[in-house]
């Protein structure tokens, strides 16, 4: 059971006590069947994380014990992926796989050539806990110690504007693209502290849209000779930032660390 992290609202100081309860706390003590003297990792979603014992089980809930409180540092560069809304059941498939790759924030983007559509805020607001409920699922089960943060949703004027915000801060922002000339730039990404990437509906990008996202400072780039679905394109160029960074430097949270 090393490693298993269970995320609470706060974690409590060195040496102290928590009874974790609710879904989590079920979750612990009927489906993984934590009992005393069994180790795990608490964490507050945002970085912070406790090496804890388990001192009693009840039914559905368990008291553990802090031994050790760390603050896990954010990998560099920071990624923001910019996903635009995939259709179905794919859309869950994109958080959840570009969250596994170490996503740190997420931003559902309604691109011209989008199939979905979040036609009302009612659907947009479903969608968007849909979004993080994926999203802090597959950080756990990736044991991650925080959780990608889901922002709302965008249309195309207000990612330009965010492009070019980033772009003037010094950030490096990437823009898939299919029939771009150019590779993932290595000494840039090495050296970022920040990366934004912008990745395309099923139809790709639009040729206006990309004009926008250029002029106001993405640099399109393709990954490779084949063409990935828009579900798993964040995820693929993530693992290549990872190789071309610092930020696979560390290793899994485990109760050493």
């Amino acid at each position: 059971m090393a490693g298993a992290v269970f995320y609470v609202d706060v974690v409590p100081a060195e040496g102290g006590l928590l009874t974790l309860d609710g879904p989590e706390g079920r979750h612990a003590a009927t489906v993984r069947r934590f009992g005393p003297g069994d180790r795990l990792l608490l964490s507050d979603t945002r970085g912070t994380v406790a090496q804890c014992v388990v001192v009693g089980a009840a039914r559905d809930s368990l008291d553990v014990r802090c031994e050790r409180v760390r603050m896990v540092d954010p990998p560099r560069p920071r990624v923001a992926v910019v996903q635009a809304l995939p259709k179905s059941e794919r859309a869950e498939l994109a958080v959840d796989l570009a969250t596994e790759a170490g996503a740190d924030v997420i931003v559902p983007w309604a691109a011209a050539r989008c199939v979905a559509r979040w036609k009302s805020e009612d659907k947009a607001r479903k969608a968007l806990a849909k979004w993080a409920t994926t999203a802090r699922a597959a950080a756990k089960q990736a044991r991650r110690p925080s959780v990608p943060r889901v922002e709302s949703l965008h249309d195309t004027p207000a990612l330009v504007r965010r492009v070019r915000a980033a772009a003037a801060a010094g950030g490096l922002v990437l823009v898939l693209h299919e029939s771009a000339t150019g590779t993932l730039p290595r000494e840039a990404i090495a050296a970022a502290d920040d990366v934004m990437l912008i990745v395309g509906p099923e139809g790709g990008v639009d040729g206006a849209e990309i004009a926008a996202l250029t002029e106001a400072g993405a640099r399109p780039v393709r990954l490779g000779p084949e063409v990935l679905r828009t579900s798993a394109a964040a995820a693929v160029a993530l693992g290549a930032i990872g190789v071309l960074s610092r930020r696979w430097d560390g290793s899994p949270l485990d109760h050493s660390g």
